[in-house]
Protein backbone atom coordinates (compact mmCIF):
# COMPACT_ATOMS: atom_id res chain seq x y z
CA UNK A 1 0.00 0.00 0.00
CA UNK A 2 1.30 3.45 -0.76
CA UNK A 3 -0.01 7.12 -0.79
CA UNK A 4 0.37 10.10 -3.44
CA UNK A 5 -1.68 12.95 -4.43
CA UNK A 6 -1.54 16.42 -6.43
CA UNK A 7 1.74 18.14 -5.14
CA UNK A 8 1.78 21.11 -7.01
CA UNK A 9 2.88 22.88 -10.53
CA UNK A 10 5.76 23.78 -11.88
CA UNK A 11 6.21 26.18 -14.37
CA UNK A 12 8.53 25.48 -16.73
CA UNK A 13 10.59 28.48 -18.29
CA UNK A 14 13.11 28.24 -21.15
CA UNK A 15 15.39 31.69 -19.97
CA UNK A 16 18.71 32.26 -19.51
CA UNK A 17 17.07 34.77 -16.16
CA UNK A 18 15.46 32.63 -13.64
CA UNK A 19 14.95 35.89 -11.37
CA UNK A 20 13.25 37.94 -14.13
CA UNK A 21 11.17 34.60 -14.25
CA UNK A 22 9.85 34.38 -11.18
CA UNK A 23 9.34 38.09 -10.94
CA UNK A 24 7.00 37.79 -13.28
CA UNK A 25 5.11 34.79 -12.11
CA UNK A 26 5.71 36.13 -8.73
CA UNK A 27 3.47 39.51 -9.75
CA UNK A 28 0.85 37.66 -12.03
CA UNK A 29 -0.01 35.33 -9.16
CA UNK A 30 0.38 37.73 -6.09
CA UNK A 31 2.37 35.08 -4.38
CA UNK A 32 5.67 36.23 -2.69
CA UNK A 33 8.99 34.12 -3.57
CA UNK A 34 10.38 32.32 -0.81
CA UNK A 35 14.41 32.56 -0.11
CA UNK A 36 16.59 33.04 -2.87
CA UNK A 37 17.75 30.18 -4.51
CA UNK A 38 21.38 29.60 -5.09
CA UNK A 39 22.96 30.38 -8.00
CA UNK A 40 23.55 26.66 -9.45
CA UNK A 41 19.88 25.90 -8.63
CA UNK A 42 17.06 25.72 -11.05
CA UNK A 43 14.30 26.61 -9.14
CA UNK A 44 12.50 29.06 -7.39
CA UNK A 45 9.07 28.32 -5.08
CA UNK A 46 6.86 30.84 -4.55
CA UNK A 47 4.69 30.89 -1.20
CA UNK A 48 1.59 28.99 -0.80
CA UNK A 49 -0.81 28.21 2.20
CA UNK A 50 -0.20 24.58 3.79
CA UNK A 51 -3.05 23.50 2.44
CA UNK A 52 -2.42 24.79 -1.31
CA UNK A 53 -0.51 23.51 -4.03
CA UNK A 54 3.48 23.95 -4.80
CA UNK A 55 3.72 25.93 -7.08
CA UNK A 56 7.68 26.58 -8.23
CA UNK A 57 9.21 28.66 -11.07
CA UNK A 58 12.16 26.65 -13.08
CA UNK A 59 14.46 27.32 -15.77
CA UNK A 60 14.57 24.30 -18.25
CA UNK A 61 16.15 23.74 -21.64
CA UNK A 62 13.21 22.76 -23.52
CA UNK A 63 10.07 24.72 -24.67
CA UNK A 64 8.59 26.28 -21.94
CA UNK A 65 5.37 25.00 -20.53
CA UNK A 66 3.93 23.85 -16.86
CA UNK A 67 3.77 20.59 -15.73
CA UNK A 68 2.17 18.79 -12.61
CA UNK A 69 4.13 16.99 -9.58
CA UNK A 70 2.53 14.24 -7.90
CA UNK A 71 3.94 13.18 -4.73
CA UNK A 72 4.01 9.86 -3.08
CA UNK A 73 5.63 8.14 -0.06
CA UNK A 74 6.49 5.26 -2.66
CA UNK A 75 7.55 6.97 -6.22
CA UNK A 76 8.27 3.59 -7.40
CA UNK A 77 4.45 2.31 -6.41
CA UNK A 78 3.20 4.93 -8.13
CA UNK A 79 5.24 4.63 -11.09
CA UNK A 80 4.36 1.60 -11.44
CA UNK A 81 0.10 2.20 -10.42
CA UNK A 82 0.59 5.13 -13.51
CA UNK A 83 1.51 2.69 -15.93
CA UNK A 84 -1.29 0.49 -15.32
CA UNK A 85 -3.63 3.54 -16.26
CA UNK A 86 -1.27 3.73 -19.65
CA UNK A 87 1.57 6.32 -18.43
CA UNK A 88 5.01 5.82 -19.67
CA UNK A 89 8.26 6.31 -18.07
CA UNK A 90 10.46 9.18 -19.81
CA UNK A 91 13.21 8.57 -17.20
CA UNK A 92 14.53 9.76 -13.63
CA UNK A 93 16.17 12.70 -12.52
CA UNK A 94 17.56 13.34 -9.26
CA UNK A 95 15.14 11.62 -6.57
CA UNK A 96 12.04 11.53 -8.76
CA UNK A 97 10.55 10.59 -12.02
CA UNK A 98 9.49 11.70 -15.43
CA UNK A 99 5.82 10.47 -16.47
CA UNK A 100 3.70 10.74 -19.80
CA UNK A 101 0.44 10.12 -19.78
CA UNK A 102 -1.54 8.52 -22.27
CA UNK A 103 -2.62 11.65 -23.86
CA UNK A 104 1.24 13.40 -24.33
CA UNK A 105 1.74 15.56 -21.23
CA UNK A 106 4.61 15.42 -19.20
CA UNK A 107 4.41 15.20 -15.33
CA UNK A 108 6.57 13.86 -12.48
CA UNK A 109 6.18 11.83 -10.02
CA UNK A 110 8.00 13.51 -6.98
CA UNK A 111 9.02 12.64 -2.94
CA UNK A 112 6.34 13.67 -0.14
CA UNK A 113 6.49 17.65 -0.16
CA UNK A 114 3.82 18.33 2.02
CA UNK A 115 3.25 18.53 5.93
CA UNK A 116 -0.84 17.15 5.58
CA UNK A 117 0.38 14.60 2.79
CA UNK A 118 -0.47 11.30 4.97
CA UNK A 119 -3.89 12.61 6.50
CA UNK A 120 -4.75 14.32 2.83
CA UNK A 121 -3.21 12.01 0.16
CA UNK A 122 -5.24 8.65 -1.76
CA UNK A 123 -4.23 5.56 0.04
CA UNK A 124 -3.71 2.92 -2.91
CA UNK A 125 -3.68 -0.68 -2.41
CA UNK A 126 -0.76 -2.32 -4.74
Amino acid sequence: MHKSRLAGFIIDCQTGDLESATRFWSAALGLKVTAAAAAEHKYRALATAADEVHLEVQKVEHPSRVHLDIESDDIEAEVRRLETLGARRIGPVESWYVMEAPTGQRFCVVRVLRADFASRANTWND
